[in-house]
């Protein structure tokens, strides 16, 4: 299910024994566009104090206006403390994930490491990566870049983004639609109003080729002939999978549901 990454904004965050606060914004990390940490503001109870809460953590999908997590309130109490209003580094991540005694996401071939989406079981450490031909050209690309560590990235300063296609800009990113299994974003709702009045787009993290952070810039892959001829998104109806068939046919891009499936 595709979930917009507002929509988590002031969800209560359930411990086992109790609530912890509400969601403030979501942290992915700009490799893979996939959600690493709910950032959490802790309220009346820790006042002051906001944590990082890792999808591994997490309790199957959001109910209603809830999200369980399987900690303990005196876990996050203890939790190593994160300046959420600054970078967050992989030294730190790694400090969090020991102390939640969770495997690093970054090592292993799947989008969490060892698991393909928080909650299944983990495959065996030798198992073989996935191999290169069923994986889209343009994620290969960015995988073998030499970029380092990926950097986290806040949902809520990237909103408002520019979108650059080949050819042009389009609008800016409104929200993003979140895969609440794998915690991927596949799409980024894009707000045409002053190229196509009126209209909403949706990009696929996939198709993009470049991001200029500094200039809050987001380069895509696609002409704007071919996203104005594309099947129209309808923020009123549900988000179903034959109009995202309809959306990658019509870009003549690969089913990420189909590749990512072996």
């Amino acid at each position: 299910m595709l979930k917009p990454a507002s929509g988590f904004k002031g969800l209560s965050i359930a411990a086992t024994d109790g609530d912890i606060g509400s969601v403030r914004d979501l942290y992915f990390d700009d490799a893979t566009w996939t959600v690493r940490y709910l950032v959490v503001d802790t309220g009346s109870w820790l006042p002051g104090r906001q944590v990082l809460i890792s999808p591994l953590s997490v309790k199957g999908e959001s109910q209603g206006d809830r999200v369980a997590v399987n900690i303990t309130r005196e876990q996050v109490q203890n939790s190593p403390s994160i300046d959420t209003d600054k970078p967050v580094d992989r030294q730190q991540e790694e400090a969090l994930a020991r102390y939640y005694d969770q495997r690093f996401y970054w090592e292993g071939p799947y989008r969490w490491g060892l698991l393909a989406y928080p909650g299944m079981p983990p495959v065996p450490a030798d198992t073989a990566p996935i191999s290169p031909e069923l994986v889209p050209a343009d994620i290969a690309a960015r995988e073998r870049a030499p970029s380092g560590d990926p950097t986290l990235r806040s949902t809520r300063d990237v909103t408002g983004y520019s979108i650059a296609a080949r050819d042009g800009d389009i609008g800016h990113v409104e929200d993003f639609l979140v895969d609440g299994r794998a915690w991927a974003i596949r799409y980024m709702i894009v707000d045409t109003r002053n190229w196509w009045p009126g209209k909403h787009v949706v990009i696929s993290p996939e198709w993009i080729t470049t991001v200029s952070w500094p200039d809050s810039t987001v380069h895509v892959g696609v002409t704007r002939d071919a996203i104005k001829a594309a099947p129209e998104h309808d923020p009123s109806r549900p988000f179903e999978r034959d109009y995202e068939r309809q959306l990658f046919e019509h870009h003549g891009r690969r089913k990420y549901w189909e590749w990512e499936s072996r």
